[in-house]
């Protein structure tokens, strides 16, 4: 075999984050009444949400902000969008939201059994997660996954973040691989891919969406199993 070290993306690759953040904001959005709050259009709720999340996670990628600022600012701005100037309840949707989310348990199809494929062909399976620690293991705990890593590489353990090379540096040291024996598998061409291409290891984008590839991967693939193909 080529490869002997397979390192995983775990949000939007293996556990569907879209998909878990979606139910447990629906859940909140019953449990803290917020239709009395204004909130009546749970889509739109829900979508505003992403936009500003994922707008918030590039600015804590590129250092602009912290932690902290990331998990309530989220909410906060989410809120402002239906006229909701409530720090207290945007704290609130916070905290709820960290402690609800990562028992949730929505995988993309196949994860688990792709999973234990690659294991049982003899391959080191790992994890580079620009998460959180306690959120992630928690994560792979309450979805059955944390059995098949080996590593689990988070950005605040790491105290690094994908694309940066200094994550799949920390990965490659604690893991005891090789570059050259080394392959990252994620959605992300911008996080992902550049940060693998940055370290020299191989990379797999997991395009579900088809999304515009504005770099070359090793592969494509656009379902886990298809993985089976070719490791």
């Amino acid at each position: 075999m080529k490869y002997k070290h397979l390192f995983f993306d775990l949000d939007h690759t293996l556990w569907d984050f879209d998909a878990n953040a979606k139910a447990t904001l629906q859940q909140l959005h019953i449990d803290l009444s917020l239709v009395d709050k204004g909130i009546h259009d749970f889509d739109r709720f829900y979508k505003n949400y992403l936009v500003h999340n994922e707008k918030l996670w590039e600015r804590y990628r590129n250092g602009y902000i912290k932690q902290e600022e990331l998990r309530i600012k989220r909410m906060w701005l989410t809120l402002l969008d239906f006229k909701i100037a409530d720090e207290d309840l945007a704290r609130q949707l916070s905290e709820l939201f960290l402690q609800l989310l990562p028992t949730r348990t929505i995988l993309f199809p196949d994860t688990k059994e792709v999973l234990q494929y690659l294991a049982d062909k003899g391959y080191q399976l790992h994890l580079i997660t620009n998460g959180f620690e306690l959120t992630q293991h928690s994560k792979l705990k309450s979805s059955g996954l944390q059995n098949f890593f080996k590593q689990v590489i988070t950005s605040e353990g790491s105290n690094s973040l994908k694309p940066q090379k200094e994550i799949f540096d920390y990965a490659l040291m604690k893991s005891g691989a090789k570059v050259e024996e080394s392959i990252m598998i994620g959605d992300s061409i911008e996080v992902d891919i550049a940060g693998a291409i940055a370290a020299g290891m191989d990379q797999v984008h997991v395009n579900y969406i088809g999304a515009e590839q504005t770099l070359k991967p090793t592969y494509t693939i656009t379902e886990l199993k298809q993985l089976k193909e070719f490791l």
